[in-house]
Parts: C-alpha cells; sequence; structure tokens
C-alpha cells in the first residue's frame, strides 16, 4: 500500500502570489504599476485602459486584471507599431540577431519568475510552466542560430504581424511567435488573452522592449479590438489561435481584406485503435495526454475502439487514468518541499470548470455511460480553499449526438470513447470535426496504418504515440475547419511573415488553395 501523502497546510516558500507580484516590480518597474498591469505601445508604457478584476483559478483569490482598451486606443497603438515597422525593417540582421538574442538571455534569467506567473495566472503544474517558458527560449535560439540561412533574400512584410492567442501557452507559443516575427524583420503587436497570462507577458515583453525589440502588448476585447488588430490597413499579417467560431470571424476579414494570416483553430483529435494488442504501450501513454487538464490545442479527448477490442481497452486504461494528480500547484505540507507532482491543476476558470461540468451531466442523462469518474484528493489542496476551477478526470462512453462533447474539443479532462465495427466507421469518427491538428492510429500492422493514415483529416498523425505541436524545425498546420492561412514551423515560419519571389503560394490552406510542404 502507497504511503499517503501528508496533508498540506501552505505555499511551497517564496511562492506566493504577492512575492511573484514584487519580484515584477523589482525586475520591471516600468510596466508593474501598485496593483496592475501596464499597455505598451510606440515604445513606452501607458497606464491606459480599464483594468477589470480577475482571479486565479489556482484559489480564486485576486490577480492583476487586463487593462483594457478601446477601439480608437487600439487604433493609435497599430500606427506606432507601423512606424517602428518601417524602422525596425532596415535594421541589420546581425542586430536584430543580437537585440533578441539578449531578449532570451534576460528571460532566461527570469525563468523561474515567469514560471511562477504561468502558475498562478493560468494554472500551470510547476513542471509544466517551466517547460512554457524553456520551450520558447530554446525554441527562439534555434531560430536565432540559423536566420541567415532561413531568411535567404526574403524580406520584412509591408506592416507588423497582429498576434491573437488563446491563454494557454503565453510563451511558448505567443511569445516565441512574436521574437521570431521580429527576428525576421517585423514589427509586432500582440494581444494579451483575456483570459488569463497578461502578467507574464507584461514582464516578458518589458525584457524585449529594453533590448529594442519593437513589440506592442496590449488589452481588451477580441470584438473592441478585432477593427484595429486585425482589420487596420497598417497590419502586414494576422496570426491567431483560438477557438473556431472566433477564427471564422477573423478568417472572413482577412480574405476579405486579401492579408497575410495564420490562423490556428481547433479541432476534435482523435486517437484511434484498430487490430492492436500492445496495451502496455497505451497504459504507458495515458497519464501524458492529460498533461495540463487537456487545455492544450494538441490534447486527444476522443478515442474510437474497435469494439472486438473494448473490454482490453479498458483494462489497459482505467489503471492508467486512475493514477492521475490533480490539485492545487503549489501546496505543500512544508515550506521547503519540493513542487507537488501533479499531471494538472485547476482549468482557466471556474466559469469554464461549471460548463464542462454541466456538458458532463447532461451527456449523461441523455445516454452517454460513465465508465470513469475520480474524485478530490484532499491531500493536493489546502485546507479551506476554492476549488471552483477543478475538474477531475471523467471518462464517458458513446456521448449523444446532441451534446458538445460529441463533436468539439472540450478543453478539459473529460475523455469520450466512440466503439466502431468497421474501417469506415473508424475513419468517420476519427474525422467527425472537419479537420484537426494531430490524430494517432494504434494498429500492429505497419499496412494497415500506411493505407489508412492517408484518410485521416490531420496534420499530424502518431503511429501509436501521440503527436505534438513541435519546434525548431518541425511543421505545423492543421487540415480542414482547424487550421486557415500558412502553416508554420521550421522554415515555413519565417516564409509566412516575410515576402519571398513575386508569385509565390505559401504552404498553407488558403480559401484558393491547399498546398502541403
Amino acid at each position: 500500500m502507497a504511503t499517503p501523502l501528508p496533508n498540506p497546510t501552505t505555499l511551497k516558500a517564496g511562492t506566493a502570489r504577492d512575492d511573484a507580484w514584487r519580484r515584477c516590480l523589482a525586475a520591471a518597474p516600468e510596466a508593474f504599476r501598485d496593483d496592475r498591469v501596464l499597455n505598451l505601445w510606440n515604445g513606452a508604457w501607458h497606464a491606459d485602459g480599464r483594468a477589470l478584476p480577475a482571479t486565479t483559478p489556482v484559489d480564486g483569490s485576486p490577480v492583476a486584471g487586463p487593462p483594457r482598451l478601446d477601439t480608437a486606443a487600439a487604433h493609435r497603438a497599430v500606427r506606432a507599431s507601423l512606424d517602428q515597422h518601417r524602422a525596425w525593417r532596415h535594421v541589420p540582421l546581425a542586430e536584430r540577431r543580437a537585440r533578441v538574442a539578449a531578449t532570451l538571455d534576460a528571460l532566461a534569467h527570469h525563468r523561474d519568475l515567469l514560471a511562477l506567473l504561468l502558475v498562478w495566472e493560468i494554472g500551470k503544474p510547476w513542471r509544466l510552466a517551466r517547460a512554457d517558458v524553456d520551450r520558447a527560449i530554446d525554441g527562439v535560439r534555434w531560430y536565432v542560430d540559423g536566420i541567415d540561412t532561413l531568411l535567404g533574400e526574403r524580406t520584412p512584410l509591408p506592416g507588423p504581424v497582429s498576434n491573437i492567442a488563446s491563454w494557454n501557452y503565453p510563451m511558448s507559443v505567443l511569445v516565441h511567435a512574436v521574437l521570431v516575427q521580429a527576428l525576421a524583420g517585423n514589427a509586432v503587436i500582440a494581444k494579451a488573452p483575456t483570459d488569463g497570462g497578461v502578467s507574464c507577458l507584461t514582464l516578458a515583453c518589458a525584457l524585449a522592449a529594453r533590448e529594442g525589440v519593437p513589440v506592442t502588448l496590449v488589452s481588451g476585447s477580441g470584438g473592441q479590438l478585432s477593427e484595429a488588430l486585425v482589420r487596420a490597413p497598417e497590419i502586414g499579417c494576422v496570426s491567431f489561435v483560438g477557438g473556431r467560431d472566433t477564427g471564422a470571424r477573423v478568417a472572413t476579414d482577412v480574405a476579405d481584406l486579401g492579408k497575410r494570416h495564420i490562423l490556428e483553430q481547433e479541432g476534435l483529435n482523435t486517437w484511434g485503435i484498430w487490430d492492436f494488442t500492445d496495451w502496455p504501450r497505451l497504459t504507458a501513454a495515458i497519464p501524458k495526454l492529460f498533461d495540463y487538464g487537456k487545455q492544450r490545442c494538441t490534447a486527444y479527448p476522443r478515442f474510437v475502439v474497435q469494439r472486438d477490442a473494448f473490454d482490453a481497452f479498458l483494462a489497459a486504461y482505467l489503471p492508467a487514468v486512475r493514477t492521475l494528480r490533480v490539485g492545487h500547484p503549489l501546496a505543500v505540507a512544508d515550506p521547503a518541499d519540493p513542487y507537488p507532482e501533479l499531471d494538472f491543476g485547476p482549468l482557466i476558470n471556474a466559469a469554464k470548470a461549471k460548463e464542462l461540468t454541466d456538458q458532463v451531466a447532461e451527456a449523461i442523462d441523455r445516454g452517454a455511460v460513465p465508465l470513469h469518474r475520480s474524485a478530490p484528493d484532499p491531500a493536493r489542496f489546502l485546507p479551506g480553499q476554492d476549488t471552483g476551477a477543478y475538474v477531475h478526470p471523467v471518462t464517458l462512453l458513446n456521448p449523444p449526438p446532441s451534446s458538445p462533447l460529441h463533436h468539439a474539443e472540450p478543453f478539459g479532462p473529460v475523455d469520450t470513447i466512440v466503439l466502431v465495427d468497421t474501417e469506415a466507421e473508424l475513419l468517420a469518427a476519427m474525422n467527425a470535426s472537419n479537420g484537426a491538428l494531430v490524430a494517432t492510429l494504434s494498429t500492429d500492422d505497419e499496412r494497415t496504418y500506411e493505407r489508412l493514415v492517408p484518410q485521416i483529416r490531420a496534420f499530424k498523425v502518431g503511429h501509436g504515440v501521440p503527436r505534438s505541436r513541435g519546434d525548431r524545425e518541425e511543421l505545423f498546420g492543421g487540415f480542414g475547419a482547424s487550421w486557415r492561412g500558412a502553416f508554420v514551423g521550421g522554415d515555413l515560419l519565417i516564409r509566412a511573415v516575410t515576402e519571398g519571389p513575386a508569385g509565390e503560394r505559401l504552404p498553407g490552406n488558403f480559401p484558393e488553395y491547399h498546398l502541403m510542404p
């Protein structure tokens, strides 16, 4: 029998939210003021915008909210970014490389503070928060080292790149993209996600701005700022990461304007099981799929399982899902204890947790079969803490077609299983969302895998292993409604934010063509 965990009673030493805030004020006093963060535009920090109240998903306590600009202020920021762009595009590549490299050194120096901000603002466990910071730094260094070859004779875009990204990967997706775009010769604009991560982004942008990188950071509602950040004529490219509803509106705008764009949208990433027997391999993979509570664009929330193998699948799946560790990311029994080892902490907020819990209850009410439901472990939470944003793993068999869990990504720790009897049913179930970013097929026979993979509408398909967004030279995109515009990763990211020969057709998913790398 496993030794029970000692009940946590406190936070790990030096990790309180107030500790993190004091460290931000010391590290970048120009960007933080009293209890709020500032907006960065025209090369200066501004105490403009209306700061809305915000809370951390970790325990519901207050954190700094985004200072939301109105449309007029956002337009002023965009015009100022164009002025920066016109100057920056003529800065020699060697100098751009030196400034971005200096930014990476500063980010590395403040690595643990950036990670701690991610814990408090978006609920990432310590291990995953540090990984997010490290992936940003290491990924951009790869571009810094190879930019001469990657860039070649290509030139910056006519205007700055506007970045609108979701809250789940502020560093390894948003900051990474911003620094690579700047390295390629563009001024860059980043919209702080409304749901979390604004302090982490503020610190990262402050460090970049100190090194002379032309970065703009603004906050506001997507509806109000889209006129400036998407449709303004000054914008040279729109880079978006988020859901399909918002992405579709952005896609319509950029298509009408003929504007360069990179739109990464969600899809229902699926894991298929067909003529498969290596169950220990699957058992080992299951816990990793729950990293950050499946709040990832490359999470796998759907298993499509051959009916004849369902009993063997459950025997492999259930023991693995029962090992998952969920709790407060900083709660310890003694302040000197190491950080808790967790698979995930809270969802992004209590509203999302309630929405997902209600969807599960409704799906069961309409006929889905609950195969697994985890219960909270008190030994992973502080006594009396607010746990409204926490959802514990749930697995449902055959969610009804009327349920959002049947056709959309839940963005939380809810797995659904669909049983199939034929290969045609397998493919139809794996392609239920009209395109996905990743998929996996577990089958013993290599020829079966090679025959079925071309019919799975995902940009990346793994053979019995999960696929990820990737780093450095690895390309990334999506099929169908999961992606619009230029593909990225490796040299494609540089090509997406620069201009090449006249008449060039970029690899990507555009209204007029679809071109794979």
